[in-house]
């Protein structure tokens, strides 16, 4: 499947509006590891995947797989606690039906998180990193999420991606990370397909072409959010150092060293996201 229909969109979308009253103005994709942050969601209707029609759910341990809506640093949120991949078997239409979900919803400004790998020589594991740009290995060969026919009513043919994180965003993310004394590191975020980690001459690749983070997931979420016109904010986790400075026996247990650094920092990065929330509530 290269698309998805109006009609499912539509569909998933009337579901989710029967088993709520909350109208939601922000979305959030919390990545591996990051969903305790769901409990921070005040007074939350919990919906999962599996019951919404034409909705996909995850595989992957880390990824809860419940959509919660509720208020969230004083504004309304539709939140994704865990997401699914391409790796997964699922198509890129398939893998983004969520944001169109939350299009349908009235959502207009989309946060992303995720787990990523560290190839920038300043960025250790337990840091945070805001993305400003990303590489989409996977698009650059074909796979992008917008492939086959387009629905002029979901989004134009051909978006512009040149500004596809937020400048605003992402100076208020700053501010607030400035005002609680959290170091906030920024970059460029390479997505790969997964679900193998990386090999070391492929680090030197992305590290050559001017990648900062690499992870499996985001980019194909953020090119729709852009489609559908949402503001756009991604925020990733440094987890673990990419693979060309790591030994085979810390390989064997990156996974769950993804799963215990994200951990560590959902106290941090609840503050972050909160108080841009806060800050986002104050702006409208």
């Amino acid at each position: 499947m290269e698309h998805v229909a109006r009609d499912d969109i539509l569909q998933a979308a009337d579901f989710v509006r029967a088993h709520t009253t909350y109208k939601p103005t922000v979305g959030l994709v919390l990545g591996s590891g990051l969903s305790l942050l769901a409990q921070r969601v005040s007074q939350p209707d919990q919906l999962l995947y599996q019951d919404i029609p034409h909705f996909p759910h995850s595989t992957v341990v880390g990824h809860t797989g419940r959509l919660i809506l509720g208020e969230l640093g004083g504004v309304t949120v539709c939140l994704m606690q865990g997401r699914v991949h391409y790796y997964e078997g699922y198509s890129l239409a398939q893998v983004t039906f969520p944001i169109r979900v939350m299009q349908a919803l009235g959502v207009n400004t989309l946060i992303v998180t995720n787990a990523a790998g560290g190839i920038r020589q300043d960025l250790q594991a337990g840091d945070l990193m805001a993305i400003n740009d990303h590489l989409n290995l996977p698009g650059l060969s074909g796979n992008n999420p917008l492939r086959g026919a387009n629905d002029d009513d979901l989004g134009e043919r051909f978006p512009d991606m040149s500004r596809a994180y937020d400048p605003q965003l992402l100076q208020m993310l700053h501010a607030e990370a400035e005002q609680h004394g959290i170091p906030l590191k920024e970059g460029v975020y390479a997505m790969v397909g997964g679900p193998s980690f990386e090999t070391p001459a492929e680090i030197r690749f992305l590290r050559l072409i001017g990648a900062d983070a690499v992870g499996m997931s985001t980019v194909p979420e953020v090119i729709v959010a852009r489609h559908a016109g949402m503001r756009v904010l991604g925020i990733s986790l440094i987890s673990n150092p990419t693979i060309d400075s790591i030994n085979a026996e810390q390989i064997q247990t990156l996974h769950e060293a993804v799963l215990e650094t994200a951990q560590r920092a959902v106290p941090v990065l609840t503050i972050l996201i909160e108080g841009l929330l806060q800050r986002l509530g104050r702006s409208q």
